[in-house]
């Protein structure tokens, strides 16, 4: 590392919130003054003002992401054994969520160059148990939604979002959280929208849905002691909400924040041995940059280099869920395109708070590495 520099995180928390200090912390005396801590006016504002970010009638908010895709399933009350599809380049969540309503994920390939479910890879994947679709918008980028939504249409299929780390996003002038039957959110900390802890949210338009939802985050009861259906506890507490609720307001701008780095990188980064993510929308709108995960053949030794020079970077993820043990059943399948991506992604700093000479330097030094 040049000396004089300090190291580059792959993202500062502590940065990103302190901008909002004063904020919080009024927000945080308020919720304690009120002496209500779950499903209190934080949490109702909050739902009622995502909501009408997303553009939706219904924003349930749960404990954290998983919680959502999950309780999602739970609600659409889809035969044991049906089959979900979904894409099998995504973070194990989005495939737990589906076995653990004891139903069957159906995984497709990714496309290569931006990584999300190819959608003319889909409808040979249909069959009678078929459900739903459940699509992903990996690292940022919305997943080439009109395709699906027809296919969707000619099978009569449900489409869920897997949103998590794509707040604010759009697919042609029309944010994620309403591209589906319901989408499922997680504002875990270091998401574009994220909390000071655990905490997650579904929006949809199906008032039957929501209805539904809003029982089994709270042990399946409506009303205190009186219990509808089997539920769970996955309820946002108000401390959370009142963050989100601070946080939300700054969202786009943190967004283009994020795009404005990307495009440096973009334009900048010039190196054979790295390939650069694509952007398959033309709308430039259509990526809130979550993650710049860059690929290369020589990942383990690129993150290496990268680390003397003082950049820190992460894998996401460094093993396919169709390799991970807990889904040994579908350690069988050849899926070559997400094999390759597992073993060559490798994410580079990207926030709203990196500054212009580290950005810079993240660039000297890529275009530097000789391999």
């Amino acid at each position: 590392m040049e000396i004089g520099r300090r190291e580059i995180p792959f993202l500062d928390l502590f940065q990103m919130n302190e901008r909002y200090r004063l904020e919080i912390n009024e927000a945080i005396n308020r919720v304690l003054d009120s002496g209500w801590y779950v499903l209190g006016k934080e949490v109702e504002a909050f739902e009622n003002e995502f909501a009408k970010y997303c553009g939706v009638q219904h924003c349930v908010t749960v404990g954290n992401g998983l919680d959502a895709l999950t309780l999602i399933l739970k609600a659409m009350e889809f035969e044991e054994g049906s089959e979900i599809i979904a894409p099998a380049n995504t973070y194990i969540a989005t495939i737990l969520s589906i076995s653990s309503n004891h139903l069957k994920p159906v995984l497709v390939e990714s496309d290569i160059e931006n990584y999300n479910i190819n959608p003319a890879l889909i409808e040979a994947c249909i069959t009678e148990k078929t459900k739903a679709i459940m699509v992903v918008h990996l690292y940022g980028q919305t997943a080439d939604m009109k395709p699906i939504q027809e296919i969707a249409k000619k099978y009569g299929l449900k489409i869920i979002e897997d949103a998590a780390q794509a707040h604010g996003a759009l697919y042609y002038g029309q944010l994620v959280g309403s591209l589906g039957d319901a989408a499922g959110f997680s504002f875990f900390p270091g998401k574009n929208l994220g909390a000071l802890g655990d905490a997650g949210a579904i929006t949809t338009n199906n008032d039957e849905l929501a209805v539904k939802l809003r029982a089994y985050r709270n042990y399946g009861s409506h009303v205190k002691y009186v219990n509808d259906v089997k539920g769970v506890n996955s309820r946002l507490d108000e401390l959370q909400a009142a963050v989100l609720r601070i946080k939300l307001k700054y969202l786009d701008d943190d967004n283009q924040k994020r795009r404005d780095v990307a495009n440096y990188y973009l334009e900048n980064i010039n190196n054979s041995l790295i390939s650069l993510p694509k952007i398959k929308n033309e709308d430039s709108l259509s990526h809130v940059w979550h993650l710049f995960v860059i690929r290369t053949r020589k990942r383990d030794d690129f993150q290496s280099y990268l680390r003397l020079k003082g950049i820190n970077t992460l894998i996401h993820y460094p093993i396919a869920p169709h390799k991970q043990k807990a889904y040994q059943e579908y350690q069988h399948l050849v899926l070559n395109n997400t094999e390759m991506i597992h073993s060559e992604v490798l994410s580079i700093p990207i926030s709203p708070i990196l500054k212009s000479d580290e950005i810079e330097y993240i660039v000297n030094q890529i275009n530097r590495y000789e391999g």
